[in-house]
């Protein structure tokens, strides 16, 4: 296991001054007053004011931040010696109150003893964790009696399809149910950056959204909605086309293509 998650964290620690000058992830459009966080989130988990929020996997902390300058006192963790301290760097020079943390996932009870309003997490975080029962309990045991857990996620179906291609169509190509192994990726080109080639591959681990749920279920959180929606936050195929809002979709939306949970700690 522990060859899998060096490997993943050289990849990040790689691709993240990448996506700091990225256009993807806009950080001069974000130092000026633009938010990194996209419609479903704000909608769904309302206003934070005055709230605790710890933000698991939060790379560099641009979610972080914005949920900081809505009025949240946050905390963001992530395993990346790079990722850290720049969002360090930006909450200094930005003037914002917030706390980060570099910790593995796994690792985090052994460094922080708080509880939370809200633990968040959202956009590719769930591929890198192979182990989800864990990552439940992890959860409820940072939520105060009466808190919020919230995700929004890729949706499990399309880890199911070839990515990156140029062909027309989209090829089912992999099983949507779990293995007994991650599965490796060689080096390749950076969602954010396709013109930068990346050195370090990936190991990324499925999961099945019933999966996701009962890892939640079992720790005895209450599931208060899934919703699912035929977007994208990024081009995860050639055959997908922007729309007006800036999410990516299929023609037809035909798809479902990002999952968002809310549950509650009893």
């Amino acid at each position: 296991m522990d060859k899998y998650l060096k490997k993943n964290l050289d990849h990040w620690n790689e691709v993240t001054p990448i996506h700091a000058r990225s256009p993807f992830y806009d950080l001069a459009g974000f130092k000026s007053g633009k938010t990194a966080l996209r419609p479903i989130e704000l909608e769904e988990l309302g206003d934070v004011k005055g709230k605790s929020l710890l933000h698991l996997q939060c790379h560099f902390g641009m979610d972080t931040l914005s949920w900081a300058r809505l009025g949240a006192k946050v905390t963001g963790v992530d395993f990346s010696g790079e990722a850290i301290p720049l969002a360090r760097s930006l909450a200094s020079e930005m003037g914002i109150d917030a706390a980060f943390i570099q910790s593995d996932i796994y690792d985090l009870p052994r460094v922080l003893d708080s509880k939370f309003d809200i633990v968040f997490t959202s956009y590719g975080v769930l591929c890198w964790l192979p182990d989800l029962t864990r990552w439940g309990q992890i959860i409820a045991g940072y939520l105060k009696k009466g808190g919020v857990f919230y995700i929004v996620e890729g949706h499990p179906i399309m880890n199911m399809f070839e990515t990156g291609t140029e062909n027309v169509g989209m090829e089912m190509n992999y099983s949507y149910f779990p293995g007994n192994c991650p599965t490796e990726w060689a080096p390749g080109y950076d969602y954010a950056e396709w013109n930068t080639k990346i050195i370090h591959g990936t190991c990324e681990w499925t999961h099945s959204l019933s999966e996701i749920q009962n890892a939640l279920i079992d720790t005895g959180l209450r599931i208060v909605f899934l919703h699912e929606f035929p977007v994208c936050c990024y081009r995860a195929h050639p055959s997908l086309k922007q729309d007006a809002q800036g999410w990516w979709r299929l023609e037809g939306d035909r798809l479902p293509m990002t999952f968002s949970i809310k549950a509650v700690k009893d």
